[in-house]
């Protein structure tokens, strides 16, 4: 059976054989080479690598930004490695099994976030208070799916947030959100704290822990690829700019299909990532070669966070 004619309109990533070799080419493999490994040797690299093995060949202490996005604690297939479902006790051993390494790669003052969902984040939230120091957990809103038919529907994940340490970089004003004004008051007959445009009222405001403006990649945004649980570009970028300067460097040891990457070269900032499935390090390279011609973030606009949906 073949696969189905993809619309016209669907923008999801694809890999043309023409243009493999070349991206090939770009990544870094695990091996005999990994014992060379310096921090200049890996900044804007996409390695293809087992974590377990290339974590020590890893320089220390090199990220200003540690993003994980581990499997979660659910049955998954990614494209040929399933993932098992298990017990609260042996998912901690599995986090804790690659926790201190990934986070001997993070500088002092780095800051750290961990994505889970409703049954992983407990054993993530153990396994960090040991060895940071927990800032907060933002919430975010993936809505995905009609319905459950047998439980309430998941449409949420948590991001734990934390620093390596008492000293660290933190942004708001970087990842201010333009939000519709449901009562726009005024005072002595001037808008208070709102602007108008031919769109409607708005005005900035800080962001919370919950984020409602968030939409997960779909066939008709060309950042969308066929990965089963690739975080959006937006969300990464609030990440980064809140948590990192310009020139700093983020590191993702699960990299996906590369969203980290993208994000960080559009924003101005090195990545080091990580990841065992070659096709997703292809795709992750193909993203990073077109942030060079296009560095829009869906949903980022003019340096600030537009709501989910918005027009600009």
């Amino acid at each position: 059976m073949t696969r189905a004619q993809r619309s016209p309109k669907n923008k999801t990533l694809q890999l043309l054989p023409a243009e493999i070799p070349e991206l090939s080419a770009s990544l870094l493999r695990g091996g005999a080479q990994a014992n060379a490994f310096q921090t200049e040797n890996i900044l804007n690299k996409i390695i293809h690598a087992d974590l377990f093995e290339i974590l020590p060949a890893l320089p220390r202490a090199f990220a200003d930004l540690v993003f994980i996005d581990p499997p979660y604690n659910m049955d998954k297939e990614f494209h040929g490695v399933q993932f098992k479902e298990t017990s609260a006790g042996n998912y901690q051993e599995y986090i804790e099994s690659w926790l201190p390494g990934v986070l001997a790669c993070a500088k002092e003052n780095a800051s750290i976030y961990i994505c889970g969902d409703w049954k992983s984040t407990p054993q993530i939230y153990a396994a960090l208070e040991k060895r940071t120091i927990i800032r907060n957990r933002i919430t975010w809103q993936r809505e995905k799916g009609r319905k459950a038919h047998t439980n309430w529907k998941n449409c949420s994940e948590d991001i734990w947030y934390a620093t390596m340490g008492k000293t660290y970089y933190f942004n708001v004003d970087s990842v201010l959100h333009r939000k519709k004004v449901l009562a726009p008051y005024r005072d002595k007959g001037q808008p208070k704290d709102w602007t108008e445009s031919e769109e409607g009222k708005f005005r900035l405001t800080g962001p919370s822990n919950f984020w409602d403006d968030i939409t997960v990649p779909y066939w008709s945004m060309s950042e969308n690829t066929d990965h089963p649980t690739q975080k959006p570009e937006k969300l990464l970028a609030k990440l980064i700019l809140a948590s990192t300067q310009p020139g700093a460097v983020v590191f993702d040891p699960f990299a996906g299909s590369g969203s980290t990457a993208a994000a960080a070269k559009k924003l101005g900032r090195y990545f080091v990532c990580v990841e065992q499935n070659e096709r997703y390090c292809l795709w992750a390279a193909k993203r990073v070669k077109a942030a060079d011609e296009d560095a829009r973030i869906q949903g980022y606009h003019n340096g600030v966070f537009l709501e989910r949906n918005a027009k600009l």
